[in-house]
């Protein structure tokens, strides 16, 4: 298993831990009654459960892109000590964002956000000069 493909298991189980949290967070907030029901009256979530859901979109926002990339460079046989790097700055980053914006961090937030978003540029790295020939010939 490559450190890429490791990482793309653990950023999985990072999104899984993700979706608990932000369950278990507006639970909390609106009730095992209502969070157990048909919950035909929405009722948005606030405070932390409102941080949590927003953490978990920016998640899934970001997830599918660094899933296709990785999945990219390891069908390719373009892993590098790029991707390795890149695959693990994302899946930390990701990591570290969760508490950043549940405690509310907006600088902490977004900073911690750029560097993993910078892990998923540099997964890309090993990609770039077969993506560019490949467009370039047709």
């Amino acid at each position: 298993m490559t450190v890429e493909i490791a990482m793309l298991f653990w950023a999985s189980v990072l999104g899984l831990v993700q979706v608990g949290l932000q369950s278990l967070a507006f639970k909390r907030q609106a009730g095992n009654a209502y969070t157990v029901g048909a919950r035909d009256e929405p009722l948005p979530p606030t405070g932390l459960a409102g941080r949590m859901e927003r953490a978990l979109r920016n998640f899934l926002e970001t997830f599918p892109i660094f899933a296709a990339v990785i999945l990219a460079v390891y069908a390719t046989e373009r892993t590098n000590q790029w991707s390795e790097i890149g695959a693990q700055i994302y899946f930390w980053g990701r990591l570290a964002y969760i508490p950043a914006y549940a405690a509310g961090l907006p600088w902490v937030r977004t900073f911690i956000w750029q560097i993993a978003t910078v892990g998923i540029v540099l997964c890309m790295v090993p990609l770039f000069d077969r993506a560019l020939i490949t467009v370039l010939m047709e």
